[in-house]
């Protein structure tokens, strides 16, 4: 039996509205990415841009 993958994501439930629902997933075709992937990259592109997220610094300490 292969160990067990442990995983720092946590999961929820999210309620949209069909019409929107219908956007995100044409947006994340679009972009080729499923539906989860268009949803966590719209997050973070929206903790980015409201400076919420700390920049990750490189591993040479820059």
């Amino acid at each position: 039996m292969p160990p067990k993958k442990t995983n720092n994501d946590k999961g929820f439930l999210l309620r949209v509205d069909a019409a929107t629902m219908d956007m995100v997933e044409r947006w994340a075709a679009d972009e080729f990415r499923s539906v989860n992937g268009q949803l966590q990259w719209i997050i973070n592109d929206a903790l980015k841009r409201y400076k919420r997220l700390k920049p990750v610094k490189d591993s040479d300490g820059k």
